[in-house]
């Protein structure tokens, strides 16, 4: 007999939904006297998944009615357009220098209360664009027009990004590949984010075992607590 694939398929979709729609709810209650509305998701290595986790995290805010804006803070290697399907006439780096106004730079997703800022390709010298002062009141002015800002980082044992951009969020997340991610890699990146004085959430780890899924998620606490 024919394996029920579509049933299968379903079912992990909705592992994974709800598995992010309890992280976002962890975030939430996290710290009730200072909540988290920006958030900086990275990882230690590349090809730890990080980029489906922002996308997801995004998908499960925007479904509970408020409003958040994904950003591409990746300018090495962008991947949230393939992932939004979304491709607008300027990005990122033509708003930090005002060739372009937010309406022609920001767009929404087919998802409602989805909005994407994409980052153009080839951008110069990244480091000293996301270290500039503009960079910095861009991400304090956009933090203010949407419930949630989330922003897509380079992995932080690769390039310095990460560590800059945690310093103008609310909190950071780190994504951690099971089986795979080498445990000084994570130390030493965390390391270099607390350095940084980025205020580090927690860890999700993509790959997880204990589910059906394909691709499944499990939240950590700082302090090692298995959430999700």
């Amino acid at each position: 007999m024919p394996k029920n694939t579509s049933g299968k398929k379903a079912k992990n979709a909705l592992e994974i939904q709800n598995a992010f729609k309890t992280l976002f709810a962890n975030i939430k209650f996290m710290s009730p006297d200072a909540p988290i509305h920006s958030l900086v998701v990275t990882s230690s290595v590349p090809n730890e998944g990080k980029s489906t986790v922002l996308f997801n995290l995004a998908s499960a805010i925007a479904t509970s009615g408020k409003t958040v804006l994904l950003v591409e803070g990746d300018l090495r290697r962008r991947t949230l357009a393939s992932m939004t399907k979304e491709h607008a006439r300027s990005g990122l780096y033509s708003l930090l220098v005002e060739d372009a106004s937010q309406r022609d730079a920001i767009v929404q997703t087919k998802m409602p209360n989805l909005f994407f800022l994409d980052a153009e390709p080839n951008i110069p010298n990244p480091v000293d664009v996301i270290s500039s002062h503009r960079f910095a009141k861009m991400i304090k002015t956009l933090s203010q027009e949407y419930d949630y800002l989330l922003i897509d980082t380079p992995p932080v044992g690769t390039f310095v990004d990460a560590a800059i951009i945690s310093t103008l969020v609310d909190g950071t997340i780190m994504v951690v590949k099971s089986g795979s991610t080498k445990q000084e890699e994570l130390k030493g990146a965390y390391a270099q984010l607390k350095k940084a004085d980025a205020n580090v959430l927690g860890l999700v780890a993509t790959f997880t075992e204990g589910s059906e899924s394909e691709y499944y998620y499990a939240y950590y606490t700082h302090s090692g607590k298995r959430v999700k």
